[in-house]
């Protein structure tokens, strides 16, 4: 757990830039914390010079005073509530500009150990727990904090003996703060995992809603959610109990600490060691340090909370990624380039490799794969589920990197090569079609975002997605709604082709990309992939015989291994394995 010095540190670092800001900020809080403390000494003349000396006109002048240092307090107040509260709303913006930033940044391991859910509470309920606290419960502490001491100084030039009373009883403050303190900080980081249990699974059985739907399984979920929002509620119980026995314990004691010494100082008047207007000071002093101390109490449980909220968060930021950084200086001195190779160069090589995910490292996907994919050809991978197929492409995207053997790209080791033009090299169409919540144009445009409407438009013909595009409510202005709720499986295919074939890579990974068509609009894709494969290498992962049997080479892997290759009349004679998968899968 990182300790409160390392969090205090962090949120130093979001404030730097905004020095003038928080100078501002700081000034304001000083001269409104001043203004009500000089009140006291406004109110002391006022009693002794102008109400017991009962001189009206002197009365008059100090009331005078007094509203105008009011005044002068309640424009501090709003220059320091007004740059705070901004305060709040920038680093909290910039937070989650960070977090978001970070995130892009980590390959697929990490997001298949989080959940969606717990990320997106993180980036919406503990940066807004930060804004709140930055934006009113720093400035309330320190105000607070401003005023007890300047009250506490006061206090001693008024009385001495009085203000020595008082003191006694900080320490009794002290302790409940330190003691309780604790268990409002623990209780407060356990309720926001809880919360972010919540919205993980919301977000995991709102999305598969149809699939909940489908198995009568709402009575289920309802119970499930039920004891998690239970769990919440008993966390939640904890928190408060220990917060507000803080806050009730530091009020009681500061009532009776100012009853007490009260009752002393009315015992100096009446002795005359003391006037009245002192003893109003006091007393006035005595209230604001009281309630300083009450506010700061009450402010310590908020802290808390964004303590926790700010662990959740730098822990999203500690989080790193399993692929290596490239070893280049920011110069780019002895970066490695993407030049157009000698014949004999092979597009993509596989060397020795052998791989296993850094959450089954005893589980082996593949096993000393090599293999030699010369520029411009069409290789298809066939086999069973779980071979190894998809892993391929995940290598060579660097997802993630290989514990064995080499993978060259154009004759580099891909590690060599800085991830970002390492995959602009390659176009993906996956299987399952990732349709984003924007509009078609934005959705094809994807890959190149600066595409012009006329581009998006032949990529959609090429790929035979123009037509049903023009049919929609607003052609390609059309919003496709969450993971494209809108379209057909086809029709969504369809948008991820576009959107590869716009992108204009020189590599193509195919992971079936046809298999959510009907035959018609295969056939008419069909037409669409072949014009784009046309001088590029390509990788296709197919089970349908059409799209193997225009492969120039069959890659059979089973249990990570390659076990026959060659075209697919020659493997149906040689391949028992993929004579079998031929007939099942095929020619169904």
């Amino acid at each position: 757990m990182s300790s409160s010095r390392n969090v205090v540190s962090w949120l130093l670092g979001f404030l730097s830039p905004y020095k003038a800001q928080v100078a501002g900020a700081i000034v304001a809080l000083f001269v409104g914390a001043l203004s009500w403390l000089s009140l006291g000494q406004g109110v002391r003349l006022a009693v002794d010079d102008g109400f017991v000396a009962d001189n009206a006109a002197r009365l008059n002048q100090l009331a005078l005073l007094v509203l105008g240092i009011a005044m002068v307090a309640s424009v501090a107040t709003y220059f320091r509530f007004s740059l705070m509260t901004w305060l709040g709303e920038r680093v909290s913006a910039d937070i989650r500009k960070t977090v978001y930033a970070h995130l892009l940044s980590l390959n697929p391991e990490f997001f298949s150990q989080t959940r969606t859910g717990e990320v997106i509470s993180r980036f919406t309920a503990d940066t807004t727990v930060l804004q709140t606290v930055i934006g009113m419960g720093i400035s309330m502490a320190l105000r607070s904090s401003v005023t007890f001491i300047g009250a506490l100084t006061l206090m001693l030039v008024s009385s001495p003996q009085l203000t020595l009373y008082v003191l006694l009883a900080v320490p009794c403050v002290l302790l409940p703060i330190k003691v309780l303190g604790k268990k409002v900080r623990l209780y407060a980081k356990l309720s926001q995992d809880r919360v972010a249990d919540i919205g993980a699974y919301i977000d995991e059985t709102l999305h598969e809603i149809q699939t909940v739907q489908a198995y009568s399984h709402e009575q289920a979920d309802r119970k499930a959610f039920t004891q998690r929002v239970e769990d919440v509620m008993s966390t939640a119980k904890m928190r408060i109990h220990y917060r507000s026995l803080l806050i009730g314990s530091i009020m009681m004691i500061s009532i009776i600490a100012v009853i007490i010494v009260a009752w002393i100082g009315a015992m100096d008047v009446i002795r005359g060691s003391m006037t009245a207007g002192e003893l109003t000071a006091f007393m006035f002093y005595a209230v604001l340090a009281g309630g300083s101390v009450a506010t700061i109490s009450e402010v310590i449980g908020e802290i808390q909370k964004a303590a926790g909220a700010s662990e959740r968060l730098m822990g999203l930021l500690d989080a790193r990624s399993h692929i290596a950084p490239n070893p280049f200086n920011a110069s780019g001195t002895g970066r490695a380039s993407f030049q157009k190779p000698h014949q004999e160069i092979p597009a993509i090589q596989f060397d020795n490799v052998s791989f296993s995910y850094p959450s089954e490292p005893n589980r082996q996907v593949l096993k000393q794969i090599s293999l030699s994919i010369t520029r411009g050809e069409r290789v298809a991978l066939v086999g069973p589920s779980g071979a190894g197929k998809s892993t391929l492409y995940q290598l060579l995207l660097r997802f993630y990197d290989a514990q064995q053997g080499h993978i060259m790209l154009d004759g580099h080791p891909i590690h060599a090569l800085p991830i970002d033009d390492l995959r602009h090299q390659f176009a993906l169409v996956p299987q399952e079609s990732v349709i984003f919540a924007m509009s078609v144009f934005e959705n094809i445009r994807y890959g190149q975002p600066d595409a012009t409407i006329e581009q998006v438009q032949a990529a959609a013909i090429t790929a035979q997605a123009d037509e049903f595009i023009r049919n929609l409510e607003q052609g390609y202005d059309t919003d496709l709604g969450e993971r494209g709720i809108k379209l057909s499986g086809g029709q969504k295919q369809r948008i991820s082709i576009a959107r590869a074939i716009l992108a204009n890579r020189p590599i193509l990974l195919l992971d079936e990309a046809t298999s959510a068509l009907d035959a018609v609009s295969e056939q008419q894709v069909k037409v669409g992939l072949d014009n784009l494969m046309q001088n590029k290498t390509t990788l296709i992962i197919a089970h349908r015989l059409s799209t193997v049997i225009n492969a120039d080479r069959i890659i059979v892997l089973q249990e990570g291994q390659i076990i026959a290759e060659g075209d697919h009349n020659t493997l149906m004679e040689q391949s028992a394995l993929y004579r079998e998968h031929a007939q099942l899968q095929l020619m169904s």
